[in-house]
């Protein structure tokens, strides 16, 4: 296991010292939480950008009725050009 260090507000240690009580965790396994799902979310957002660009680079594109139908889903009407 490494350390990483990181410079962070006050109000931000006093959140994460409030939230480690409340919580009955340590500060040290609430930051490597956060830490490691804001690099998965980050992680998905990355690689779906670069499939959709792929995508899009490839000329797919979705159909007027295919966009019609998804925002039908919502009850929203898209009119095709």
């Amino acid at each position: 296991m490494s350390t990483v260090t990181a410079r962070v507000s006050e109000e931000t240690v006093a959140k994460l010292d409030a939230l480690a009580k409340a919580t009955n965790r340590s500060k040290s396994f609430l930051v490597a939480s956060a830490l490691e799902h804001f690099l998965e979310d980050q992680s998905w957002q990355i690689s779906r950008t670069a499939e959709s660009l792929a995508q899009a680079n490839n000329g797919e594109f979705a159909s007027a009725t295919e966009v019609q139908e998804a925002f039908g889903k919502w009850g929203l009407k898209v009119e095709a050009d």
